[in-house]
């Protein structure tokens, strides 16, 4: 190891305080935890597009920027009285081998699980574990098994994680196959709103039809949100290789035909 970890994690933390005192930067010192939301969601994105797109130099850029909005929110939390950096390392510790029984306490009772659903279904059942032994009042049943997912998150993602919810109590179709017919249903269902030129219908059966999506995805095990985002990626230099070709000849996109268009889309189809 080229240089302590744990000297430079300071050094992190004490850029932070500097930043927070009194004689520190007046932005920095005006927010809050609820101020910061937005720059913590834009940077978790800004991680995820360096994962998808960018170098070794991205990733680690974007890895700090994650962790410094951490550091940021301890810090004020530190402030407040109610805990300090520290403290949220300690408790990641703590529950990271606390949930990884296989791994910490081999040759427990409690079995080696040898596949990654396996684990998954093993950590799903600690969480409820601790959560009664530290007597965590228990949900309305209301929320049901469907409860903790976060509202905030996107609606594509989030539809995928409840359908992993409702199919950890076995409440799935069998086969992906059966999915599909699924959605051949609720594009049916498509066609018959647009035919009955109803808008709450349609937005309805729309939605049905992104929820039966989200679901195939997770069947196959593909992160919806991902594959979205690579399919839109992709579109972009699509289009863009279309626009490029037309602007070459001096023509307007906007004046082509439908089937100059077509044409020129699966020419650029083949080059990216």
């Amino acid at each position: 190891m080229p240089r302590d970890i744990g000297a430079r994690f300071e050094r992190l933390v004490e850029i932070m305080r500097t930043l927070r005192a009194p004689n520190g930067c007046p932005w920095d010192r005006e927010q809050t935890v609820r101020s910061l939301r937005p720059y913590v969601l834009e940077e978790t994105y800004e991680l995820l597009e360096a994962i998808e797109q960018g170098g070794a130099d991205e990733l680690r850029e974007e890895l700090g920027d994650v962790l410094f909005e951490a550091v940021f929110l301890a810090q004020i939390t530190t402030e407040a009285g109610d805990f300090d950096i520290g403290d949220v390392i300690d408790t990641v510790c703590d529950k990271l081998v606390r949930r990884h029984p296989h791994v910490f306490e081999r040759g427990t009772k409690e079995g080696q699980p040898t596949t990654g659903a396996e684990v998954l279904e093993r950590w799903e059942d600690l969480k409820a574990r601790e959560r009664t032994q530290a007597g965590t009042p228990a949900k309305p049943k209301s929320d049901g098994v469907l409860s903790g997912v976060p509202l905030v998150l996107p609606a594509l993602l989030r539809a995928y994680k409840i359908g992993r919810k409702a199919a950890s109590v076995g409440f799935d179709w069998p086969r992906a196959d059966d999915v599909i017919d699924k959605i051949s249903e609720e594009v049916a269902e498509v066609r018959e709103a647009i035919a009955s030129k109803n808008a709450d219908q349609l937005e309805r059966e729309i939605g049905d039809l992104l929820l039966a999506i989200a679901n195939l995805s997770r069947k196959l095990e593909v992160e919806p949100e991902a594959a979205l985002r690579q399919a839109t990626a992709k579109f972009l230099v699509r289009f863009r290789a279309v626009e490029q070709a037309f602007e070459a000849r001096g023509q307007q996109l906007a004046n082509q035909t439908l089937d100059d268009l077509e044409a020129e889309w699966q020419r650029a189809k083949k080059l990216a």
